[in-house]
């Protein structure tokens, strides 16, 4: 019988290997096996703890949403105005905690997972909604009625930074990519009035 409070240290372990797995193989082609091994447990245990590989996935992909948010408040929290609440956004979303190569593939593979999978659809468009909403509440003192087009194309850049670094052999360079967005920001608020 497993010691009480255990549970949610194994289920921890788990959704710490789900990532390094995926990340290490780059797709969803990992087995429930692969993942038990590399967090030092059985394959019963982690179906016990999960059911299957898609629960344990959505886990994880859940845990990396948590991250980030509770990073984007935190970096909020510390901005004033909201040019710096903006570019707040943007280190999180570029941070060296979200922008690792594991999470990069994470964040692919959830991608393409949400085309079947109603629940991990359900997740990216929370996390697509609230991106969008906080961008357009800094956007909008600085660029009125584009702030909603201005923040869905910054979205878009966002995720496809993350697409070309799930696809390129080079290490992620977090503030270039924070400097890339600014750099569309800073072109997309020209000749708006201020």
């Amino acid at each position: 019988m497993p010691k009480l409070g255990m549970e949610p240290i194994r289920k921890a372990e788990l959704i710490k290997a789900t990532i390094i797995e995926i990340g290490h193989r780059r797709s969803l082609d990992v087995t429930v096996g692969q993942i038990a091994k590399r967090a030092g447990m059985s394959t019963a245990l982690a179906h016990h703890y999960f059911g299957g590989k898609e629960a344990i996935f959505l886990a994880a992909m859940r845990h990396i949403l948590t991250l980030y948010g509770a990073e984007v408040r935190d970096e909020l929290a510390r901005a004033a105005g909201p040019e710096e609440r903006l570019v707040a956004i943007l280190r999180a979303s570029f941070s060296a905690e979200n922008f690792r190569r594991e999470i990069i593939s994470a964040w692919l593979n959830f991608y393409v997972l949400a085309q079947t999978v109603p629940e991990a659809k359900r997740l990216l468009m929370i996390y697509q909604r609230r991106l969008h909403s906080n961008l357009v509440d800094c956007l909008r003192p600085m660029a009125g009625a584009r702030a909603t087009s201005i923040a869905a194309g910054v979205g878009a850049l966002i995720d496809g930074v993350y697409l070309r670094h799930a696809l390129a052999e080079v290490n992620p360079d977090p503030a270039a990519s924070v400097a890339l967005v600014r750099s569309h920001i800073q072109f997309e608020l020209k000749g708006i009035p201020k």
